[in-house]
C-alpha cells in the first residue's frame, strides 16, 4: 500500500511539474516572437551636403643622430612657422597638432642585404582649419609654411564636428524610414501588416573629407612649386555639394 502510495505522490510531482513547464514555454514563446514571421531589409539613404571647412595639413619632418636632436631640430621649425603665421595674421592657436613622433631611421642595405639603422626622424603633423568662406586666407598658410620650409601635405573640405552630427542624424533617419516603406511593401504583397521593429543594425554614417591637393613628392620638385600648386588648387577650386550616404538593417514582425 505504502508503495503504490509512493507511486501516485510521484505521478502527481512529475504532472505538475510538466504543467509549469508548459506554462513557462507558452509565455516564452508570447514573449519572443517567431523568426518564421518576419522580414528583413535594407534601407538607405544619401544626401547631400556643403563642406563647411577647409582645412590645410603640414607637415614638419626633421633628422637627427640622437632623439633629441631630431626634436629639437622640429621644435626649430615649428616655432618658425610660428613666426611667419603670426605675421600672416594668424595665432599659435590656429596650428592644431595632428601627431607628433621620433622614431628610429631604418633601412634596407642592399648590399649586405640586410636592415640597418641611421639616426632618427622626428615628424609633426599639424591642421589649420578655415571656414569655408575664408578661402582666400589659404594662400597666406600656405605662404608661411613656405617661408618656414615646412611641406603641404594636403588641402581638403570637410566637415565640421556639429555639421557631421546634422547630416548623421538626418541620413540615418531617412534610411530609417526608407527600411521601413520597403518592409511595409513586402507584407503588402502578402495581404500582411508590419508589427514591432524587432531589431536594427546600422552601418553608420559614410563620409570622408573632400581632397583638392596632395603633395607628389617627386624628386626635383621644389618646394615652392609644390606651394603654387597647393595655393591655385585652393583658389581655383570652389566647394560644391557631395554626396553622403547612410544605411540600415532591420527586421520586422509581420502579422
Amino acid at each position: 500500500m505504502g508503495k503504490n502510495n509512493a507511486i501516485i505522490i510521484t505521478s502527481i510531482i512529475a504532472g505538475v511539474v510538466l504543467i509549469i513547464a508548459l506554462l513557462a514555454l507558452n509565455t516564452f514563446n508570447s514573449v519572443v516572437p517567431s523568426s518564421k514571421n518576419s522580414v528583413t531589409v535594407q534601407g538607405s539613404s544619401t544626401i547631400k551636403a556643403m563642406p563647411d571647412l577647409v582645412s590645410v595639413y603640414i607637415t614638419i619632418k626633421t633628422n637627427g643622430t640622437t632623439s633629441a636632436e631630431a626634436t629639437s631640430e622640429n621644435t626649430k621649425i615649428y616655432d618658425k612657422l610660428v613666426e611667419e603665421m603670426v605675421i600672416a595674421g594668424f595665432n599659435e592657436n590656429d596650428l592644431k597638432t595632428e601627431s607628433f613622433s621620433v622614431y628610429e631611421h631604418t633601412y634596407w642595405d642592399y648590399k649586405e642585404k640586410k636592415s640597418k639603422t641611421e639616426g632618427y626622424v622626428a615628424n609633426h603633423y599639424i591642421r589649420v582649419e578655415l571656414a569655408s568662406d575664408n578661402m582666400n586666407k589659404v594662400s597666406k598658410v600656405v605662404d608661411a609654411a613656405v617661408k618656414a620650409k615646412t611641406e603641404i601635405s594636403y588641402i581638403n573640405f570637410e566637415l565640421s564636428s556639429e555639421s557631421q552630427k546634422r547630416y548623421k542624424a538626418q541620413a540615418l533617419k531617412e534610411a530609417s524610414e526608407d527600411a521601413k516603406i520597403k518592409a511595409e511593401s513586402i507584407a503588402s504583397g502578402f495581404n500582411k501588416k508590419v508589427g514591432k521593429l524587432l531589431s536594427v543594425q546600422t552601418s553608420d554614417f559614410g563620409y570622408s573629407p573632400w581632397n583638392i591637393y596632395a603633395s607628389r613628392n617627386v624628386d626635383g620638385v621644389y618646394m615652392e612649386e609644390m606651394a603654387k600648386e597647393a595655393t591655385q588648387a585652393a583658389t581655383t577650386i570652389q566647394p560644391g555639394e557631395e554626396e553622403i550616404y547612410a544605411s540600415v538593417s532591420a527586421t520586422f514582425q509581420i502579422k
